[in-house]
């Protein structure tokens, strides 16, 4: 289905390339990834990055890489190191860390610098098991935990650059974890890019610093959207193979059988805002800036985004 729409790769959780993951052998785990691969390249369809999924194991309802028991953390890593060898298999360059569980909901149970500490020590171990291998951290501020060490895109840019190889760390920016974390999701977009350091993108929506609700992307806010699209067309994204990634989900209010709608939506929204920053004349911009008429720019945008 995802090939009928049009979309170039998938981005996988290492469970969803291998399902059971944990329970299976590293032999096993890498003949179903070859499977997987093989599938893959009958539809034509690639794979853009593989994550290891530690947010449901009981195992890590602590952290994962911030995991106080040594053999959890060891348990995280064995996953991780998993992730590694499906990206391999399926043709990706770099695996996605969401530090989902890397915090803490009792302030006073780690240590935080001891914890950051640790934090570099699991990414160093993944940067030592494979040395082609990238790492993007996608910041988020809070839930599931209640208080990330890596909450936004600086403090992951950060960590990277606190390894053994900085040049193989990055970011992936997400609209709504930028809005969760009362940050704009085009300036982190365009910090990663100004720090060559933006990795992939996850286009979708926020209704304000709620929950994480991964709606259409341009549902709630189309200014913010056509910024988002005007940045990265801008600075040339994607001319290196880089993907834009769509995390979105549909509204549980849905029926079953619209259930490929959100997907598809938010890649017409793409398409749609790809075509407004086309009409984008810098020299009306450039004209309004110069005699301070900030009020005639912004009617601008908004005639530009209404199709007035």
């Amino acid at each position: 289905r995802f090939a009928e729409m049009g979309f170039s790769a998938i981005q996988f959780h290492d469970d969803d390339a291998v399902p059971d993951i944990a329970s299976k052998s590293i032999e096993q785990i890498k003949d179903e990834a070859h499977e997987l691969r093989e599938f893959l390249d009958g539809l034509g369809v690639g794979c853009e990055f593989v994550a290891p999924r530690l947010w449901f194991d009981p195992a890590f309802k602590d952290g994962a890489y911030t995991a106080p028991k040594r053999e959890n953390w060891e348990r995280a890593m064995w996953r991780s190191e998993r992730t590694i060898d499906i990206a391999n298999i399926l043709g990706a360059d770099f695996i996605v860390l969401w530090l989902a569980r890397e915090g803490t909901l009792c302030q006073e149970s780690k240590n935080p610098v001891a914890m950051i500490d640790q934090l570099k020590e699991s990414l160093n171990r993944m940067l030592g098991y494979d040395e082609k291998i990238r790492i993007a951290i996608e910041p988020k501020p809070n839930e599931p935990i209640d208080r990330s060490y890596a909450g936004t895109a600086g403090h992951a840019i950060a960590l990277g650059n606190l390894t053994d190889d900085p040049a193989r760390c990055g970011v992936l920016i997400e609209t709504a974890h930028s809005i969760l974390a009362g940050l704009d999701p085009t300036h982190d977009m365009a910090f990663g890019l100004a720090a060559k350091k933006l990795l992939s993108v996850h286009l979708n929506d926020q209704n304000g610093m709620k929950f994480d609700q991964d709606k259409i992307f341009g549902s709630e806010s189309l200014r913010s959207t056509f910024n988002q699209i005007k940045l990265l067309v801008d600075n040339g994204y994607g001319s290196n193979g880089e993907y834009i990634g769509l995390d979105v989900k549909a509204m549980r209010s849905s029926a079953d059988e619209f259930g490929f709608k959100h997907l598809e939506n938010s890649l017409r929204v793409v398409q749609l805002m790809e075509d407004k920053v086309a009409k984008f004349d810098q020299t009306i911009v450039d004209e309004f800036v110069a005699v301070d008429d900030y009020e005639g720019l912004e009617m601008y945008i908004i005639e530009l985004l209404l199709g007035a």
